[in-house]
């Protein structure tokens, strides 16, 4: 009975299968920096950024490559050829690497003890710890930023998702992937990297001898990013609300820390539920609704979907269908739910 499609946020080829069985078509968020936290690929990933030149990041990017399309590769074939959302990566560099007190303690006690095996590495790798420091890493040099200030890592993400879904093309699969860019607040960044991802992509098609059809789209999560939708529709193939960080920016609340003042707000009635669990459809859903009518306003059959973990909240689906999403991705254990809820949504409107 259900309009909405139902989609899920999984990383591995595991969870997609998982989420297929329990009924979703198509992943709505493939978070490709999940794929870099392997015990095997965290020392690349750090060679990477501590990189002091663009061809010694290309080299370690090229050590990556092979694993990320295996990566996609899994994923593209546990979905069946149901649509697949691959976010590029998005938080800041920082976090792929040590915590700059653990390095501090580990240079303190070796140099206590006379050790100056590996000394001088790891100094250097605190330096380039204090180097990537933020004061708010949330808003800081990543997602889109990131890419813009160094597009190999783009070049690098591109080609591992266009090769995959050469090969299963050329096996017979049908592979539509969506790539999409995180953090975009201005038109001028989504064509700045959706240049990038055209000319990888051209190359490889043409290397592969094969067709394959792919999508350039954009997370809508910044306020600036709703504003200015119609421009950026122009361009993107997709729309993709992240709530999480719409949420966390319309509001200026903390998602992380929310927790110590919550309760407060809900014992003097300012706030009935968390607004990171149900969409506040006043504000936040306002925002999603601009979007949406500038969006398509722009782009009438622009594609537009959801996958922030509201996507698997019943009252949000509500909501969604309400303003006329394509559909919503959520958690694979949440599938069931967003498939009840969706049908219900669908039902009462009937």
């Amino acid at each position: 009975m259900r309009r909405l499609g139902i989609r899920a946020n999984a990383d591995q080829p595991d969870q997609a299968a998982t989420a297929y069985a329990f009924g979703a078509r198509g992943i709505g968020l493939c978070r490709t920096e999940h794929m870099f936290f392997g015990e095997q690929r965290i020392p690349i990933v750090q060679r990477m950024i501590l990189a002091e030149s663009e061809a010694d990041r290309r080299s370690a990017l090229d050590e990556l490559l092979p694993l990320q399309r295996e990566d996609f590769y899994g994923v593209f074939t546990a979905m069946r050829g149901q649509p697949v959302t691959i976010r590029l990566i998005d938080p800041p560099l920082h976090e792929f690497l040590p915590k700059r007190e653990e390095l501090m303690v580990e240079i303190a006690r070796a140099e206590a003890h006379g050790r100056t095996d590996g000394l001088d590495e790891k100094r250097a790798l605190l330096r380039r710890v204090e180097q990537l420091h933020e004061f708010n890493p949330m808003m800081g040099h990543r997602g889109v930023r990131l890419a813009i200030s160094y597009p190999e890592i783009t070049e690098m993400q591109a080609r591992a998702i266009l090769e995959a879904a050469c090969r299963l093309a050329k096996e017979g699969v049908r592979v539509i992937p969506e790539i999409m860019i995180p953090l975009v607040g201005h038109v001028g960044e989504f064509r700045d990297q959706k240049a990038v991802i055209d000319r990888v992509a051209a190359e490889t098609i043409t290397t592969a001898g094969v067709k394959v059809k792919y999508l350039v789209g954009t997370m809508i999560e910044i306020p600036r990013s709703v504003l200015v939708a119609g421009a950026i529709a122009a361009d993107a193939d997709f729309f993709s609300f992240g709530t999480n960080d719409l949420t966390q920016m319309a509001f200026g609340f903390s998602r992380d820390d929310i927790g110590k003042f919550l309760k407060d707000y809900q014992e003097r009635g300012i706030l009935t539920r968390d607004p990171f669990e149900s969409i506040d459809t006043e504000g936040v859903g306002a925002l999603v609704r601009i979007g949406v009518e500038r969006g398509r306003g722009a782009r009438p059959k622009l594609k537009i979907g959801v996958c922030g973990e509201h996507g698997g909240d019943p009252a949000s689906i509500d909501f969604f269908e309400d303003v006329g999403l394509d559909y919503v991705s959520a958690s694979p254990f949440r599938v069931p739910t967003a498939r009840l809820a969706a049908a219900q949504a669908a039902l009462a409107r009937k």
